[in-house]
């Protein structure tokens, strides 16, 4: 595969999986990446998940054990230090007050121009979530949002099962946001937005399905209706996705090149490096490394 000129991470967090912002710059840089769009997760009472207190900041644990996750001040603050590394995102808690007027105030005051990290236990289609994300698309900031489906088959039964770290819903709740707000581009994430690439989806008991991808699978056809829909490879979930059949990810990434992005959530190489053993075009590449996220978001000064 072509070497990309340019390296953009699009889904970055900071202060983050034991390291501060000057261990992720060096991570960066160790890796070759320009800059990155560093995500807020901004968690209420109702979002609270114990599983990730390893890699959130011990410094903001309240004395209850609750944690707020990753606030837009961590990433200022780390914006103030590296101004020409980072694009700042941030979303504001969808049962805030005002709180599409919060991520206006946050694009006026801060420079904001990702709204991101969407990581929230309410359906995306709450028309709490429709307000925000049409203010977003007034602003033309994209959305990133984190996929997380609230039931799984029991592998015996096929019963569901419910799922506690569930985000947003299903896919279902993702395309009526789509329908509702054309004008705001959605960038998918998260295994259970990447699950859908395949159409065993619904019978798969795993959060990370695994073996051939089958046809059907739902990604094609919001990709194929919905022009506001793009994706991020970024975690284990996207790798996932696409290493479970290289083939067909060399098809699937070259049919939607427009619309995919580059990105790592933490400090991993394997995406890039799973990209480096597919088939892929330098124009493909070049798309799916930075002129996608540029052609979205301009570059920090």
């Amino acid at each position: 595969m072509p070497v990309p000129t340019k390296f953009v991470d699009s889904h970055q967090h900071v202060r983050w999986h034991q390291r501060d912002e000057h261990g992720l710059i060096a991570d960066m840089d160790a890796h070759g990446i320009a800059y990155a769009w560093l995500l807020t997760w901004q968690l209420s009472h109702i979002d609270q998940a114990p599983e990730y207190n390893f890699c959130l900041n011990p410094e903001l644990f309240n004395p209850d054990g609750t944690h707020p996750g990753i606030p837009l001040s961590e990433l200022l603050e780390t914006k103030v230090q590296y101004p020409a590394r980072f694009v700042v995102g941030f979303c504001p808690h969808p049962t805030w007050a005002q709180a599409p007027a919060i991520l206006e105030a946050a694009y006026n005051m801060h420079g904001v121009r990702v709204c991101g990290e969407w990581k929230f236990r309410v359906p995306f289609d709450d028309p709490r979530c429709l307000a925000i994300f049409q203010k977003a698309g007034q602003l033309k900031m994209p959305v990133v949002l984190h996929l997380d489906v609230p039931t799984l088959p029991d592998p015996k039964t096929g019963a569901p099962v419910f799922q506690p770290l569930w985000y947003g819903g299903t896919v279902a709740n993702l395309e009526n946001a789509l329908k509702a707000c054309p004008d705001t581009i959605f960038i998918g994430h998260a295994p259970g937005f990447w699950r859908e690439i395949s159409g065993d989806a619904d019978t798969s008991s795993s959060p990370y399905p695994e073996g051939p991808v089958t046809p059907d699978g739902r990604l094609y056809r919001l990709f194929d209706t919905y022009a506001n829909l793009y994706a991020d490879m970024s975690a284990g979930s996207g790798r996932q996705a696409l290493s479970r059949d290289s083939e067909h990810a060399v098809k699937f990434i070259t049919r939607y090149a427009d619309r995919l992005l580059f990105g790592r959530d933490y400090y991993e190489q394997e995406l890039h490096d799973f990209l480096q053993t597919l088939p892929l075009s330098a124009e493909v590449i070049e798309k799916i490394y930075w002129q996608n996220a540029e052609r979205l978001v301009a570059p920090p000064l």
